[in-house]
């Protein structure tokens, strides 16, 4: 699908937008072109105007930016305001600046379960930025999703059974996953403490390290449109998101508790894999995917659009900042 914005922000100064994806997810594309000379300028002139296609469509592409990662962190202030810090973590990432870190780091052939990102936590960016400094030879695309049509296209019977939400449970020790270190952004285990206390966290500290538990809903009301959208992060965190192989020797080695990730249904009672092959294919049939072009930028609004990730070969370096 290729059509024209059929209302403002179609045209934003000398660009004519126009909208690309399938019959449940669009995103609104710019081509800047090769004779603007300030695009800053126009980005800075248009942030309404971007914004606004943001709140409908949920996702926007930037193309024919020149590649400066400086220009990008000048997008990222002029349309989502001051960057935010990635803290909870849950995959492994690079700082690049104290704002911009890479993409998740995960194993190439492998693609990454799409999400919202942080919708296991009670905080999370509104909006995600991705910048292409080095496309993939081939593959790596990051695909996203509407999350209104990910919710109408998941079964009726599944949405009732996670209703009550999500227990994500984590187990953190040495050499495995994630250190608690990482995850938290600190040494000091008081501090980490009184992060659980004040995010609705329970702890508990063990000879290998520390393990979590939290509640947290399955779907959300996105506060521009009002519209409910599924949004957590069952699919990745639950055990069957590893690759079988992985699985197996984890679940060999150690019990369930002691897994690194883990996913439960709002009462404690484990997913049903059949309900979580439902979503998937609910995803699936949501997402869309383009080829990454070097300075493409792409903004979504991390509420209204889940992301993912493809396999790829050859060198592939997306840079991602996070903003309210």
């Amino acid at each position: 699908m290729t059509d024209v914005i059929p209302a403002d922000p179609a045209r934003l100064g000398p660009v004519t937008g126009h909208l690309d994806g399938n019959g449940h997810t669009t995103i609104a594309v710019y081509g800047l072109g090769p004779d603007m000379t300030d695009h800053l300028d126009w980005v800075t002139t248009h942030r309404d105007g971007l914004r606004a296609a943001l709140a409908t469509h949920g996702a926007v592409l930037l193309r024919d930016l020149p590649p400066d990662l400086d220009l990008f962190d000048r997008i990222v202030r002029a349309v989502g305001g001051d960057p935010l810090r990635y803290t909870e973590r849950s995959t492994p990432r690079t700082s690049v600046t104290e704002s911009i870190y890479t993409s998740t780091e995960y194993p190439a052939d492998q693609p990454l379960p799409m999400h919202n990102e942080n919708s296991y936590s009670d905080t999370w960016p509104g909006h995600l930025f991705f910048y292409c400094d080095t496309a993939a030879a081939t593959g790596g695309a990051t695909p996203i999703a509407d999350s209104r049509a990910v919710l109408r296209l998941i079964p009726e019977q599944v949405r009732r059974r996670f209703a009550g939400g999500v227990v994500y449970a984590r187990a953190f020790r040495e050499g495995l996953g994630l250190s608690w270190q990482e995850a938290f952004q600190t040494d000091d285990p008081a501090a980490v403490e009184e992060y659980c206390a004040r995010h609705g966290q329970t702890f508990e500290w063990t000879d290998d390290g520390l393990r979590t538990r939290h509640h947290r809903p399955s779907s959300q009301t996105e506060p521009l449109t009002g519209e409910q959208v599924w949004f957590n992060q069952a699919n990745l965190f639950h055990v069957t998101s590893l690759d079988e192989e992985v699985r197996e020797a984890l679940l060999s080695l150690y019990d369930e508790a002691d897994l690194p990730r883990n996913a439960y249904l709002g009462d404690g009672t484990p997913i049903d894999p059949a309900d979580l092959a439902a979503i998937k294919t609910a995803y699936d049939e949501a997402s869309f995917a383009f080829p990454w072009r070097r300075g493409d930028v792409m903004i979504i609004n991390n509420m209204l659009c889940a992301h993912g990730r493809e396999p790829f070969t050859g060198p592939r370096r997306i840079l991602v900042a996070m903003t309210a």
